[in-house]
């Protein structure tokens, strides 16, 4: 029997993790930490309740002494990072949030993890990493790619890596990364592109679209990458980075055309607003370590992962609109 600690569990990407996780290892203890700051929601785990194996630790990874006295009192054998501030915009605004979560929180989970036993450690990480392809076609993220970030965010997510592979080759901690590309899919915050457009376009208001709506990212159905996440701590190579994409490029304004097709508005809703600082102009992730080192490769298409997607927030209205509420952003 495995027990594995979730950082970030009740967040979008973690809370998926988290749940299929429970399906594919019931024998395992799943221990979900997460600050439940406005992105993180214990109703995205409500149905693992009644599992014995499956616990909630409200805390701040940025704590150390919160995160040294979790991990002598539950003995991980594994963790997984998904705790994150992740919002470009919030880290133009404030980006101490950032470095305070990102950077020292990372490092707080390192040193727990290093003078726990060397535990098993897995980063969540970001193509932004990366920084910016241009209008360049036929250019993709990989692994050897040298680190340029553009944001706050995306820098202080580098800065993590970093620390990451330091504590692999200095004191042998067993250590993976993953970097991914844009997700999408049930439980996202609506802040990001495709929840917060269906919101707006719902109710027909004006979407504000950035500069020309011509960035291009690529887009990962969350499912996917939460497979990706699990063969890569199964069987992943330690000390390796591994890109994880969705092999689906798409400008900004289809994905926007998309929404509104779906809700029946018009495309008159559309309204071009400045640029945002240092917006990066395309991402796109070249899969091959992945598929070639573990056998993983995306199996929802996009066509199929944006209809679960958009009928997922349509059938669960009082979800986003309650969080909404909550954090007074109705």
């Amino acid at each position: 029997m495995t027990k594995i600690l979730i950082t970030g569990g009740a967040g979008f990407i973690g809370a998926n993790f988290v749940h299929l996780y429970a399906r594919k290892h019931p024998e395992n203890k799943i221990v979900v930490l997460d600050k439940l700051t406005y992105a993180g929601n214990l109703e995205n785990l409500t149905a693992l309740e009644v599992n014995p194996n499956y616990k909630f630790v409200q805390g701040d990874i940025a704590d150390l002494s919160f995160v040294s006295d979790l991990f002598e009192t539950e003995k991980f054998d594994v963790v997984v990072n998904f705790a994150a501030e992740t919002h470009v915009d919030k880290s133009i605004e404030s980006p101490d949030d950032f470095v305070r979560t990102n950077v020292i929180g990372t490092h707080n989970l390192l040193m727990a993890a290093k003078d726990n036993g060397l535990i098993r450690f897995h980063q969540i990480s970001t193509d932004e990493v990366y920084g910016d392809l241009g209008d360049t076609e036929g250019t993709f993220f990989h692994e050897k790619m040298a680190y340029d970030p553009s944001s706050p965010y995306s820098a202080s997510k580098a800065a993590a890596d970093l620390l990451v592979n330091s504590y692999f080759r200095t004191f042998q901690l067993p250590v993976t990364i993953s970097t991914c590309s844009n997700n999408y899919g049930p439980y996202q915050f609506p802040e990001k592109l495709i929840p917060y457009f269906y919101k707006l376009a719902s109710e027909g208001q004006s979407l504000p679209l950035y500069g020309d709506g011509k960035n291009v990212r690529d887009w990962l159905y969350v499912e996917d990458h939460c497979e990706a996440i699990d063969q890569i701590i199964e069987k992943g190579r330690l000390g390796e980075t591994y890109c994880i994409g969705g092999n689906n490029e798409k400008q900004n304004i289809e994905i926007v055309r998309l929404i509104l097709e779906y809700v029946g508005a018009s495309e008159n809703l559309i309204t071009f607003v400045e640029d945002r600082k240092g917006h990066d102009r395309r991402y796109a992730i070249d899969s091959s370590k992945i598929k070639n080192d573990l056998g993983w490769e995306p199996s929802v298409t996009f066509e199929e992962g944006i209809q679960k997607t958009l009928n997922w927030y349509k059938e669960n209205e009082s979800w986003w609109k309650d969080l909404l509420a909550k954090h007074n952003r109705i």
